[in-house]
């Protein structure tokens, strides 16, 4: 498999992303001590994690800890300027599968695999496998997983049961596109289906790039030729951005992951695409109105077996900080089964992050509330390869992203235009021309070190 090394033009442009984004961090501590500094994304599950710290300074008396939490593009933005350029602001980190391997490579972020192998009961071995080796480089891991998750459309099985329709097994986009012609109902405030169409490579082009996958197009051929302008993957962001504008959400070129999240919970959307770690807040009856009545089906197909993501929000220890053994402690509280047990016990077994630790699925409190979903997020895991979720192959990893230190550039311009074509500021033809001269770009460098 080729590795892409992170080169100094890809850094630099993560750099200028960042000083656009990173705009209104919070930070959140308290008492005294050897202090850390923890970047992370504030989604739900992570803001529970904030709202647990007085059971992490029990148990860890002498670490303060003190978080920047951002929305996720800046906090992408603002942790890739920050690690690349070995800033050392943080020293615990909140990254990906898409970052893991080439920052490992590059030296920006520890091997946490001694730590792991010293820390008594901490088990690496229960971690989905699929995630595990996702978040490894040369067998070691260098982060551990918060939360894993893939992607499936979730439907409002109630509302199907009351208009006399049914959800495929396995469903297409003509299916998801029949389906939410029914039961869209734009008067009421109320549409057929949700989609991510925020800029940004992990808002927009993540489902956006499944879609692209299945329908036979991609990012790139095996020989490093741009392909976003390919009649297939033409068609895939056509379906894609014609469903979101004929039966999607109003405003939805501003939606990213947090709207739908939170349009689909107050009942506003009878279907929606996105990750599997949805379920933490849908089936939460504290925050949703429409748990216990939602059914899960596979991504949305076309030409493929299958077409989930794979991705895992997960805590890496950059190379710079100066209070590794403190990260530690916190990465490993943070990330243990008996974490998953704490909020389980203190917020709700519907709020534990999902697709981590295989041994979640065991406790027969959790088995109880995600009996809807617990299969449904294993099985998309288990099943999103590039073997079954793309019609050829490429010389990248990654299923909803292109694992190149570049991508992070690319993705969010791309992202900018399909998001733009979403909003009707341009058509969809000068968005895919503009975005295949972007990629060209980025593929005549790879196609010059293939000739090298």
């Amino acid at each position: 498999m080729f590795r892409p090394r992170a080169t100094p033009a890809a850094a630099t442009a993560a750099v200028a992303l960042a000083l656009s984004g990173c705009a209104g961090a919070g930070a959140v501590g308290g008492g005294e001590g050897e202090q850390i500094v923890v970047a992370i994304v504030s989604n739900p599950q992570m803001q529970d994690a904030i709202s647990l710290q007085d059971e992490f300074r029990a148990e860890h008396p002498g670490v303060d800890v003190r978080f920047v939490s951002l929305p996720e593009n800046e906090a992408r933005a603002k942790i890739t300027a920050s690690v690349a350029t070995g800033g050392g602001e943080f020293d615990v980190v909140m990254i990906s599968n898409y970052e893991t391997p080439m920052w490992a490579e590059n030296g920006w972020i520890e091997n946490l695999q001694p730590y792991i192998d010293e820390t008594e009961g901490y088990d690496a071995d229960d971690f989905v496998p699929s995630v595990r080796e996702a978040l490894s480089y040369d067998g070691d891991m260098y982060s551990v997983p918060f939360y894993g998750e893939s992607s499936f459309l979730a439907y409002r099985a109630d509302l199907f049961e009351e208009a006399g329709l049914e959800m495929p097994e396995h469903p297409t986009w003509d299916d998801v596109r029949e389906l939410a012609a029914e039961l869209n109902a734009p008067e009421d405030d109320f549409s057929g289906i949700c989609l991510r169409g925020l800029a940004g490579w992990g808002e927009v082009m993540a489902p956006m790039t499944t879609a692209i996958n299945t329908f036979g197009g991609g990012w790139f051929d095996e020989d490093w030729n741009a392909t976003l302008d390919s009649p297939e993957t033409r068609e895939a962001v056509e379906t894609y951005i014609d469903t979101v504008q004929q039966y999607g959400q109003p405003g939805a070129a501003t939606s990213g992951f947090g709207d739908c999240l939170t349009r689909f919970a107050q009942g506003q959307s009878a279907m929606w695409y996105d990750a599997t770690s949805m379920v933490s807040t849908v089936e939460d009856p504290a925050s949703s109105t429409v748990a216990g009545k939602v059914g899960y089906a596979p991504a949305p197909v076309a030409d493929t077996e299958s077409a989930g993501w794979l991705y895992s929000w997960s805590l890496a220890v950059p190379s710079t900080s100066e209070h590794k053994d403190a990260a530690w402690d916190f990465v490993s509280w943070m990330t243990d089964k008996d974490y998953l047990r704490l909020v389980g016990e203190e917020i709700g077994w519907e709020r534990v992050p999902p697709g981590s630790r295989l041994s979640t699925y065991e406790i027969p409190e959790y088995a109880e509330v995600s009996q809807a979903y617990a299969d449904a997020t294993l099985e998309s895991m288990n099943g999103a390869t590039q073997e079954s979720a793309m019609t050829h192959p490429v010389p990248y990893p990654g299923i909803q992203f292109v694992g190149i230190p570049e991508f992070q550039d690319l993705g969010t311009r791309v992202g900018q235009q399909m998001s733009a074509a979403i909003a009707g500021q341009v058509t969809i033809d000068e968005a895919i021309a503009q975005s295949q001269r972007y990629a060209d770009t980025v593929a005549e460098t790879y196609r010059a070190q293939e000739e090298q």
